[in-house]
C-alpha cells in the first residue's frame, strides 16, 4: 500500500483530478479520473519519476460567490454526481455497475448467496423469470467484493453467443467463449505457451460438450475458476440408472468441479425435477453432499429448513405482483386451432396406416421387430407433419439399402423428441427389411404425398398460413415451431410465396451453426415485419422476447413440457408487448393429435390452472406414447379405419389410456406439491428487500432520476426535447460532438427509459454511455464554465415559499474506505449526501438528508434577487465555513459507520465475512452551497 496517496483520496496528475484507487503494488498506484468510470483507471509506475508530471495531494475547494448561478442547475449537478457512481455506498456493491435496474424479486438470489460462505445456489425460477439476471447479480457482487477474480459459465453449445452477449450487455464484460472452433485463436493469444487458455482469459464461456471431453476436463479442472455458473443444469442431472453416457459425462464434469467446496457454483435451470428423485438429488448434491441421500417423502423440518438456504424456485405467478411492483410479463392469449385432412391427403394418411401396421406385424416374426416398429411410427409421424417430412421418410427407403447391426435399447421416435434433434427420422426406414411388394407401395406413396405439397390440399399448412397473414396485419411477429427441417423448410417457402416480398420470412434449423442462428435472429430484429419457422434448436434457453411476440406450434411436441419451452422463448422477462400469442394446430382427425392434445396437453394445463403446479412428465410420458401407438394405431384390430369415416373411434382403448394418463398425471401433480411445500419457505423478508433497494436507488439514482437528468441536461445544453406517450424525442443537433457521437445517427431519436423498452426506442439507462459522457460534462461545466455552455451551479441564493426562515443546504460527495476483517484488500464505496440547517450556523435547526432533497429538488425561486444581493447572502455563510467544514466531517464519520453495517448485513448473519471502516476520506467534497431565503410576506 502506497504510503504518501492513501485510497479514497484526491491527487493531481497531468492537469487532472484523480481518484486514489487500492493497489497490491506499493510501486504502482491505480488512479481514476474524478467522475470518470472504471474504464479509465490508470497505473502509474511511481519509481518512474517524470519532470511536470508529478503526482501531488488536492481536494474540492468550497464554491464562492463568483460560483452562483441558477438554482435550477443545482439539480443536475446533485444527479450528475449519483449518477457517476460506480463503487456506491450501500448494501449491494454490484448495484451502481448494472446496465439494468432488477426488479426486487430478482434480489432475493443475491441476498441469498450473501448468507453463504462459499455461493452455492440452485435458482430454479419459472422458464422467463429472470435467472439469468439473478445468476449476474450475485457473480458481479461476488468480484465486487474480491472474492472472485476469475468465472466460467458452463452451458449448452447453442448459448455461449448468448451468453457472451448477457455478459457484454448487462455487466459490460467481455468474456471468451472456449469451445473447439475458438480454440485456435485463443491458443494464438495466449502470451504464456505453457498456460492453458483456461488459466489465461479470466472470464470464460464454456460449452459443456467441449469441457466434458476427457482430453479437455482434466486441464480444466487444474485451471478451474473459483466462480462457475451452470445453465440449463437439468441436463446435467445423472440419469437414473446412467444409461445415458452423455449425461454421465456432464454430471461427472460437475461432480468434480464442485469437490472444492471453496468453489463457488450456481445452478440454472427452471426444470430441476424430471419426475425421478434420484435425479434432483444428483443436483442437490453437487451443493452440499448431505443432499444427495434426502428422502422426500420423510424429510424433516430441519432439513427442510436447510435445504431452502440453498434453493430457490419461484412461479410466475407468486411473483407478478412482489412487493406492489408491477412486473413486466404479458398477458398470454392461448387458442387451439383445428383442422381436417382432405379426401386426397386422407387417402393417403389412410395408405400409410396400412402400409405401417402391415410392416409392424412383419417385424413380430422377425429379430428386428422393434426396428419395424420403430420405423412404422416415425413414418406415421412424418407424414402428419408435412408432405416433404413424409416424402423424405419414404425416399430414404426406396433410394438406400443399408444395415444396421446394433439395434437401441429405447425408442429412437422418443428419444428425439427430448433431444432437440430436427432431423426426420430417415435411419429408421433405411432399417426395414421389404419385399418387392412393399417397395411398390412405396413408390405409390411418394407419388402420392407429391401432389400433397401445396395450400390447395394441405390444410395444415393453409391453417397456419392464414393466421400468419392476420397476425402479421395485426402488428405481431410470429415464430413457427416444426417438429422437422423437412417441414421447416416446406412451411417457409409457402410463407415466402404467400406473404409479400416487404415481410422478412427466415428458416432457422440445426444446420446453422449457433453464432449463424444468433446472426439472423439479429438482423430479423431490424426487419419492420418478420416471420421466423424455427425447430426445437431454438425452444430451449435462446432468448427471443426482443423480436417476436406470438408462437404457433406447427407440429404437437409429444411431451407437454416442450410447449411451455417453446412459449417461453416470447413469453418472459424484457417482452415489451403487453400481449404475447401462443396458438396450436392440431388434427381433428389426427388419431396422434388427438391423443397428444385432448388426453395429455389439456388434462396438464387444467393442472396448472387449478393448482399452479407445474407438471414435469419424463420417462414416464415415453410410456404412455408407446401404448399409444401399440394400441390405437399399429393394432389393425383395434385401429380399422377407413378414408369415408369422418371420426376416429377408438372405444374402450381411448378410455383405457386416458385413465392410464389420469393416474401418471395425478402421481406427478402429488410430487409436485410436496416438492413445492417444501421449498415455498419465505425466508427472505420482502420488506428487507424494498428497504435495501430504496437504499441502492437514493445512493445511485433510479430510473426516474435518469429520465430528470438526460431530459433537463440536455435541454440545459441547448438540445430540444419533447415527450411523446413511449418516451421522448431528442433532436441532438445542439449537444456537444463527444456526446452525438454516441446516440444514432438521425435527426430526431426515439428515447426511452423504461425496460422493457418499446420497440423502436433507444434505451438509455444509468450505465449507458450516453448517461456516463453527460454526467462527467455536467460536473467539468461546474467546476470549469465554458462560454456559450450552460453554466452548472455550485452555489445559488433565492427567495422561495418553501422556507420560512434562512436555510442553508450543503450538498457533499462522501468517500469511505472499508477492510475485510483479516484480510488487506480495501474498497472504496462513494455516495453523495445533503445536510442542511435552517437559521444560523451558531444556533440552527437541522435539517435531515430527505428535507435537504425535497428543498433542492422541489424548491422555486418565487422573486428575483439582485445579483449583488446575492453575493452578500452568500458571503455571510462562506464566513461559517471552519464550523460548517466540522459538521460534515463529523457527518462523514456517521456514514463510514452505516457503510460498514449495511455492507455487511447479510455476511454478518451466518458468520461470514466482515468489514471494518479504515477511514472517511477527508474532507469530504462539497460540491454545493444553496442558501434559500424566505419570501418577505406582503403588507
Amino acid at each position: 500500500m502506497n504510503k504518501e496517496h492513501k485510497p479514497g483520496t484526491l491527487v493531481n496528475y497531468r492537469g487532472r483530478d484523480w481518484i486514489v484507487m487500492p493497489s497490491d503494488d506499493e510501486e504502482v498506484l491505480n488512479i481514476k479520473p474524478l467522475g470518470g468510470s472504471d474504464h479509465e483507471i490508470t497505473g502509474v509506475y511511481l519509481p518512474l519519476k517524470i519532470s511536470g508530471q508529478e503526482i501531488t495531494n488536492t481536494e474540492i475547494k468550497y464554491p464562492l460567490n463568483k460560483d452562483i448561478g441558477d438554482f435550477e442547475s443545482a439539480k443536475l449537478l446533485f444527479h450528475a454526481s449519483r449518477l457517476s457512481f460506480r463503487n456506491a455506498a450501500g448494501p449491494f456493491r454490484c448495484m451502481g455497475k448494472l446496465s439494468f435496474r432488477p426488479r426486487s424479486y430478482q434480489i432475493v438470489p443475491l441476498v441469498m448467496s450473501l448468507k453463504q460462505e462459499v455461493t452455492r445456489l440452485l435458482i430454479a425460477d419459472d422458464v422467463g423469470v429472470g435467472k439469468t439476471v439473478e445468476a449476474l447479480m450475485i457473480l458481479k457482487e461476488a468480484m465486487e467484493r474480491g472474492e472472485v477474480e476469475r468465472f466460467a459459465i458452463i452451458c449448452l453449445p447453442h448459448l455461449c453467443e448468448q451468453w457472451k452477449s448477457e455478459l457484454k450487455d448487462k455487466l459490460d464484460i467481455d468474456a471468451e467463449i472456449i469451445r473447439s472452433s475458438t480454440l485456435g485463436n485463443l491458443e494464438r493469444r495466449t502470451l504464456d505457451q505453457n498456460k492453458s487458455v483456461f488459466k489465461e482469459f479470466p472470464y470464460q464461456v464454456i460449452s459443456i460438450d467441449y469441457i466434458k471431453q476427457s482430453s479437455k476436463k482434466g486441464i480444466f479442472l487444474t485451471d478451474c475458476p473459483e466462480f462457475i455458473v451452470v445453465d440449463e443444469a437439468h441436463s446435467c442431472a445423472l440419469p437414473a440408472g446412467a444409461k445415458s453416457k452423455t449425461q454421465q459425462q456432464r454430471y461427472n464434469l460437475l461432480h468434480d468441479i464442485a469437490e472444492n467446496e471453496k468453489r463457488h457454483l450456481l445452478l440454472l435451470t427452471a426444470t430441476p425435477h424430471s419426475g425421478k428423485d434420484e435425479e434432483f438429488r444428483s443436483l442437490l448434491g453437487l451443493l452440499n453432499k448431505k443432499f444427495d441421500k434426502l428422502d422426500f417423502e420423510n424429510i424433516t423440518p430441519q432439513q427442510r429448513k436447510e435445504l431452502s438456504t440453498y434453493f430457490v424456485q419461484r412461479k410466475r405467478a407468486n411473483i407478478k405482483r412482489w412487493l406492489n411492483e408491477d412486473t413486466p410479463f404479458p398477458e398470454r392469449e392461448t387458442k387451439e386451432i383445428g383442422y381436417k385432412l382432405n379426401t386426397a391427403y386422407k387417402n393417403f394418411y389412410v395408405e400409410v396406416l396400412n402400409f405401417a401396421q402391415k410392416i409392424t406385424q412383419k417385424g413380430e416374426n422377425n429379430a428386428k421387430g422393434l426396428s419395424h416398429y420403430w420405423a412404422a411410427l416415425a413414418l406415421l409421424r412424418g407424414v402428419m407433419s408435412s408432405p416433404q417430412a413424409g416424402l423424405e421418410m419414404l425416399k430414404a427407403r426406396r433410394e438406400k439399402q443399408l444395415v444396421f447391426d446394433d439395434i437401441p435399447e429405447t425408442n429412437p421416435v422418443f428419444n428425439s423428441e427430448d433431444n432437440d434433434s430436427d432431423v426426420v427420422e430417415t435411419d429408421l426406414m433405411e432399417q426395414l427389411e421389404l419385399q418387392t411388394e412393399d417397395i411398390t407401395t412405396i413408390d405409390s406413396l411418394i407419388q402420392q404425398v407429391e401432389q400433397l405439397m401445396s395450400l390447395k390440399n394441405d390444410q395444415k399448412a393453409k391453417i397456419a398460413v392464414d393466421q400468419v397473414k392476420q397476425w402479421v396485419n395485426d402488428g405481431v411477429y410470429p415464430i413457427i415451431f416444426c417438429r422437422y427441417i423437412a417441414t421447416a423448410k416446406y412451411l417457409g417457402e409457402l410463407l415466402k410465396s404467400a406473404l409479400p416480398k416487404s415481410i422478412d420470412v427466415q428458416t432457422i434449423t440445426s444446420e446453422f451453426a449457433d453464432e449463424q442462428r444468433k446472426e439472423m435472429i439479429d438482423a430479423m430484429g431490424k426487419s419492420e415485419k418478420r416471420v421466423l419457422i424455427a425447430t426445437d434448436c431454438l425452444s430451449e434457453g435462446i432468448n427471443l422476447q426482443e423480436h417476436f411476440t406470438a408462437v404457433l406450434h406447427y407440429d404437437l411436441p409429444w411431451n407437454p413440457n416442450r410447449l411451455e419451452q417453446r412459449e417461453g422463448r416470447v413469453d418472459r422477462y424484457g417482452q415489451p408487448a403487453d400481449l404475447v400469442y401462443a396458438y396450436l394446430i392440431w388434427g381433428e382427425d389426427n388419431p396422434i393429435d388427438t391423443v397428444v392434445l385432448k388426453v395429455l396437453i389439456k388434462k396438464v394445463r387444467d393442472i396448472q390452472k387449478a393448482t399452479g403446479v407445474s407438471i414435469v412428465i419424463g420417462d414416464d410420458n415415453k410410456s404412455i406414447m408407446d401404448t399409444v401407438m401399440r394400441e390405437l394405431l399399429l393394432d389393425p384390430s383395434k385401429a380399422n379405419f377407413s378414408a369415408n369415416q369422418t371420426e376416429i373411434d377408438f372405444g374402450d382403448e381411448i378410455s383405457n389410456i386416458d385413465k392410464l394418463i389420469t393416474n401418471q398425471l395425478e402421481q406427478a401433480k402429488q410430487k409436485a406439491e410436496k416438492l413445492r411445500s417444501i421449498f415455498a419457505h419465505e425466508s427472505i423478508d420482502p420488506k428487507t428487500i424494498e428497504a435495501e433497494l430504496k437504499e441502492v436507488d437514493e445512493v445511485i439514482g433510479d430510473v426516474t432520476t435518469v429520465e430528470q437528468f438526460v431530459v433537463q441536461s440536455c435541454r440545459t445544453l441547448g438540445a430540444t426535447v419533447t415527450k411523446d406517450k413511449l418516451g421522448y424525442n431528442l433532436d441532438p443537433f445542439n449537444l456537444p460532438e463527444h456526446l452525438k457521437r454516441i446516440l444514432p445517427k438521425v435527426d430526431n431519436i426515439p428515447l426511452s427509459f423504461a425496460s422493457p423498452t418499446p420497440r423502436g426506442r433507444v434505451y438509455i439507462g444509468r450505465n449507458h454511455k450516453f448517461v456516463e459522457q453527460l454526467a462527467q460534462l455536467i460536473m467539468a461545466l461546474a467546476f470549469e464554465p465554458k462560454a456559450g455552455v450552460g453554466h452548472i451551479a455550485r452555489a445559488a441564493v433565492i427567495q422561495s415559499e418553501s422556507v420560512q426562515k434562512r436555510t442553508t443546504i450543503v450538498q457533499f460527495r462522501v468517500r469511505n474506505v472499508i477492510k475485510e476483517v483479516n484480510r488487506n484488500r480495501e474498497l472504496i464505496a462513494e455516495e453523495m449526501y445533503l445536510w442542511g440547517y435552517a437559521g444560523s450556523l451558531d444556533n440552527k435547526e437541522i435539517l435531515d438528508y430527505t428535507a435537504c432533497k425535497n428543498l433542492l429538488l422541489e424548491a422555486q425561486s418565487a422573486v428575483n434577487i439582485p445579483h449583488e444581493r446575492q453575493q452578500q447572502l452568500f458571503d455571510e455563510v462562506a464566513e461559517t465555513y471552519s464550523g460548517l467544514k466540522n459538521e460534515v466531517q463529523t457527518l462523514s464519520q456517521e456514514r463510514a459507520i452505516h457503510l460498514v453495517e449495511s455492507h455487511s448485513r447479510f455476511k454478518e448473519l451466518v458468520g461470514g465475512r466482515k468489514f471494518e471502516a479504515v477511514h472517511p476520506v477527508l474532507p469530504p467534497d462539497v460540491m454545493g452551497i444553496y442558501v434559500l431565503m424566505p419570501k418577505p410576506k406582503t403588507l
